[in-house]
């Protein structure tokens, strides 16, 4: 998957712009944190048809994209980000 492609840059904008630029994750315990990354509900590895379908990408802020990853040195998971 290349993050920097032209493809995905407009597709994660298209992402972000459907979520009001604000953190889906934070959203759930009511918390307003402006989104700055989409991430894959579904793994690209486990997934790689659905790489680029609007439905399985979500718009996260920092905080909760790295406590979605632990193996990329995130928090572990299930643990809320702060």
């Amino acid at each position: 998957m290349d993050y920097t492609s032209y493809r995905w840059i407009k597709l994660a904008e298209k992402a972000k712009r459907r979520d009001k630029y604000l953190c889906q994750r934070c959203l759930r315990y009511g918390r307003k944190r402006e989104a700055k990354l989409v991430h894959h509900i579904e793994p690209v590895e486990v997934k790689p048809e659905r790489a680029y379908d609007l439905t399985n990408l979500q718009s996260l802020c920092e905080a909760c994209h790295n406590a979605m990853h632990p193996e990329k040195g995130g928090t572990r998971p299930g643990r809320r980000a702060e």
